[in-house]
């Protein structure tokens, strides 16, 4: 099973979402139908940022070092790269 880390934004909240899943597809639909606490104030959620691996630990590992960064211009250098 692979997994993905994700980077969704809300243009209406001018807001970044990190995550990670298994199902892309499906988890960005739980975010923009309001499934997903943090993210259901709207739904207009999507992605801009994606990295695949092979492990549940490694897709956490990297979740965690991304969020760690609190940095809106790491994650906007990550999307532009």
């Amino acid at each position: 099973m692979i997994f993905f880390v994700y980077i969704i934004y809300s243009s209406s909240l001018n807001r970044f979402y990190i995550g990670y899943t298994s199902d892309l597809e499906v988890r960005i639909g739980e975010h923009n139908n309001g499934i997903s606490h943090y993210t259901s104030k709207v739904s207009d959620w999507t992605i801009k940022y994606y990295e695949v691996y092979p492990s549940r630990e490694l897709a956490m590992s990297r979740e965690k070092e991304i969020k760690k960064k609190k940095s809106r211009k790491y994650i906007e250098w990550l999307i532009n790269q």
